[in-house]
């Protein structure tokens, strides 16, 4: 065993006498206690010369607020989709239900839950594994990924925000999310003392859907749809159904998305597929699996997305370093903590992904791009957040290319971008990761 050393006070002495031994650290104190660090640490040359100016940019419209909820890669899909929608239905301003689609993915992930839970119990897996104990503590978040979005909007389709609006628990899913969690522990508690597992899990979805229904509303099956577009133009469909109206105005293809991700890890080759276990939400959808590439090429198809098809691009990211919220920046030098602090924060991407110093943890739409001369190579990116329109500009935010690079972990593409030897390769059988590897985190 280690010989440990306590904290003495000759240790403490000691410290204190290195601080005040540099003047800046007094200094940097004054100056943070008063400003704060970030106002501080800020690079005014760095943030000066990050321009929202692009070559290529997608017109969204007024960005959306996913308000007090961990529902960015929901608004970001429906994001993509909109943009679609809205051309197809002729309007500037259009936004779909991202109510009605966390309805059904959380009743479909107490679906998942139950189930897998009752396999590992009726196989054996001990209550207190660090598998059940992981999938015990994550259940029940807001968070997810592409493809479980894509998974309810093949399933359920979609509806005008007006048909199934916010709520006060949509905007603020803290409390609903809480009853939602006892109600799943208390009947994994049940199957670890032997109750029939069948009758434990309608039993439980029963009481999630009277929770969801109670907080969310009942969402339609059906509704009469009507419109009238920018040109003054009045449509009427009657009466339509939401995977009808999915189908009818989002026609890009989503579904047949790939999810591109850049796991930096070396044990994890590129050009192959991963997949986290036990990672989903539809019992029967797409399973959550992604392909490795090299982030070059993400930016690449990225690139090539929007200044071929004109339309956004989903993308999650790690998007706390290196972060001006207000101004709605992200670069990589965008802060200089190791200069007020006199700390070294050097890590690469593998080191912060192998040590949790970081994750992908939201989800994003990207709506421009400035390329170089050459055609190709990316310079800056222009964000559309799902933070409201009181923050950067009007809520789209502006990226560095190098914050891309090192921050940037998962873009979905259409599988038709994709080279012969990577489409290849999504045949092959992937590797399958542990549900608690950092690659199965999910944006919020």
């Amino acid at each position: 065993m280690p010989d440990f050393m306590s904290l003495s006070e000759d240790r403490l002495a000691g410290l204190r006498e290195r601080f005040d031994a540099r003047e800046a650290n007094r200094i940097a104190m004054n100056a943070v206690t008063d400003s704060g660090i970030d106002k501080v640490a800020r690079n005014f040359d760095r943030a000066r010369s990050l321009q929202r100016r692009f070559s290529t940019t997608v017109d969204n419209g007024k960005v959306t607020s996913q308000a007090r909820s961990g529902r960015c890669w929901l608004f970001s899909s429906l994001n993509v989709a909109r943009f679609v929608a809205k051309k197809n239905l002729g309007v500037k301003d259009f936004e779909f239900s991202q109510s009605y689609a966390m309805y059904y993915d959380k009743l479909e992930r107490v679906n998942y839950f139950m189930q897998d839970v009752a396999a590992l119990v009726a196989a054996g897996e001990s209550e207190d594994s660090r598998l059940v104990q992981h999938l015990l503590h994550d259940v029940m978040g807001d968070g997810g990924q592409w493809t479980m979005a894509l998974n309810v909007y093949t399933k359920y389709g979609a509806v005008p925000k007006d048909l199934f609006p916010e709520t006060a628990s949509s905007q603020n899913t803290g409390q609903m999310n809480v009853n939602l969690r006892h109600v799943l522990r208390r009947a994994v508690a049940r199957l670890y003392e032997g109750a029939d597992a069948a009758a434990t899990i309608e039993e439980t979805l029963a009481a999630a859907h009277r929770i969801l229904t109670i907080h969310l509303g009942t969402p339609p099956t059906s509704f009469d749809w009507e419109w009238t577009d920018d040109e003054g133009g009045f449509h009427r469909v009657g009466e339509i159904t939401p995977v009808e109206f999915w189908n009818r105005y989002v026609d890009a293809g989503l579904e047949d998305y790939v999810c591109l991700v850049d796991d930096p890890r070396a044990e994890h080759p590129k050009r192959r597929k991963i997949a986290i276990e036990h990672l989903g939400n539809v019992v029967g959808g797409a399973p959550t699996e992604y392909l490795n590439v090299p982030v070059d090429f993400m930016k690449d198809c990225a690139r090539r997305i929007m200044e071929e098809q004109g339309i956004p691009v989903w993308f999650g990211a790690d998007c706390h370093p290196m972060m001006d919220r207000t101004n709605g920046a992200w670069a990589t030098d965008l802060f200089e903590y190791d200069r007020v602090y006199d700390a070294d924060f050097d890590m690469d991407k593998e080191e912060r992904v192998r040590f949790a110093d970081s994750a992908m943890n939201h989800a994003m739409a990207f709506v421009g791009v400035d390329v170089a001369d050459d055609g190709k190579t990316t310079r800056r990116w222009r964000v559309e957040n799902s933070w409201g329109d009181k923050i950067a500009d009007k809520g789209y935010f502006t990226m560095s290319d190098d914050w891309f690079s090192e921050f940037v972990y998962e873009v979905a593409v259409p599988k038709s971008y994709l080279p012969k030897e990577y489409q290849d390769a999504l045949t092959q059988p992937a590797i399958p990761l542990p549900a608690w590897d950092p690659m199965g985190a999910l944006a919020k």
